[in-house]
């Protein structure tokens, strides 16, 4: 099958550009010696995960359900971060996972000494209390309140006998730069503990497969880390792994006037692309330019009732018309993930291009998928 052929809306995966990404983040792996996982927050397309172990270590996840899809799908190393994990969930977590991170040190009390019997490796996360990014409140780890990870005033010294590694998750779509950054206030605060640790994890949120990404001072501080403390290094990249490698295709419904040139989308901000409203961000569209850029500018809106729900404002070289194929670019990362059925919108279709540049749909969804959600 064509991509031209496929129905709409549908979320297309080039495995050809997956893989590019992979032999990125492998070379990283190979000059080094860290260890890359999945983080499966971003990307948990398992019909990929036999490509993806092919070159990555294995998989990290934030809860029960993603622990279980690793160890399912992917079967090499398994780690696992949670805010705070469920009394009637964690056998099953220590059952599937081989690294398992607490948040706080009261959560090493209550379940450290199960997950040791168990011969499971116990990290704490920490926070070195130290932004580098702006644009994005919403997804900073350091910002003041925050409930992520262990400051060093609740650090508990008489807890090291029970950790193997420290982890930190400071970074969202950012340039090595700021991975310095934090190594510095990391070291500054927590450094007396690494020599101690087993392994540190520096999270994720690095843009290594970006064009712009400086992979040799990341490189470097991967190094310097391992040699200095004797530890080995992870780290758990989701959007470097899937970045640019998938493609949002949809058709316009309408399209109307009110003040400016409006088309309705068959598919939504609100259901399919989410992070449009809450970073908020404009996604590239293939063949258009910005407002007023080329002869026809149009704001391209959903078909929900929610009146937010416009993905942004893009001209074109012709005027829109009904019918019309659109292409969104780099929509393989967290718009899969967080998808609804707000409205009883129905969620995009689900393809996947070979090497070969074949297309074959790998999920469709329908009316029951919407319904059983609720009753």
């Amino acid at each position: 099958m064509h991509a031209n052929e496929l129905p709409t809306p549908c979320y297309l995966v080039d495995e050809l550009l997956i893989r590019k990404n992979l032999e990125c983040l492998k070379g990283v792996m190979d000059r080094t010696g860290c260890k890359i996982l999945l983080a499966q927050k971003a990307f948990s397309m398992f019909a990929l995960y036999p490509l993806i172990g092919e070159y990555l270590c294995g998989t990290a996840a934030s809860g029960l359900y993603e622990a279980r899809l690793g160890a399912e799908k992917m079967g090499k190393e398994n780690h696992i971060f949670s805010p705070a994990y469920r009394e009637d969930e964690f056998d099953e977590i220590t059952r599937l996972c081989d690294h398992i991170v607490f948040n706080t040190p009261e959560q090493i009390v209550r379940f450290g000494k199960k997950a040791k019997a168990a011969g499971r490796s116990i990290g704490l996360r920490i926070n070195p209390e130290c932004s580098t990014q702006e644009e994005h409140a919403i997804y900073n780890p350091c910002s003041p309140g925050s409930r992520l990870g262990t400051t060093l005033a609740n650090f508990r010294e008489e807890l090291l006998c029970e950790i193997d590694g420290l982890h930190f998750h400071t970074l969202c779509e950012q340039n090595s730069d700021a991975l310095v950054t934090t190594l510095a206030a990391v070291e500054e605060k927590f450094g007396s503990y690494l020599g101690k640790m087993k392994w540190i994890n520096f999270g994720g949120g690095h843009h290594i497969t970006k064009e712009n990404y400086d992979i040799s001072a990341l490189e470097n501080e991967i190094l310097r880390i391992q040699e200095r403390y004797g530890v080995q290094v992870y780290i758990e990249p989701g959007e470097a792994v899937a970045l640019n490698a998938g493609f949002l295709y949809t058709t316009v419904l309408e399209t109307m006037k009110n003040e400016i040139s409006i088309g309705i989308l068959d598919v939504s901000a609100a259901c399919h692309m989410p992070d449009v409203l809450e970073m908020p961000y404009r996604p590239t569209l293939i063949n258009s330019g910005k407002a007023g850029e080329k002869a026809y500018t149009f704001r391209l809106a959903g078909s929900t009732c929610l009146a937010g729900d416009v993905i942004g404002d893009y001209s074109f070289d012709r005027p829109l018309k009904k019918g019309d194929r659109l292409i969104f670019e780099d929509m393989a990362i967290y718009s899969m993930v967080k998808n609804n059925t707000f409205n009883g919108m129905a969620l995009p279709a689900i393809a996947l291009r070979n090497e070969q540049g074949d297309c074959s749909i790998i999920r469709q969804f329908g009316y029951e998928d919407f319904k059983n959600r609720l009753s």
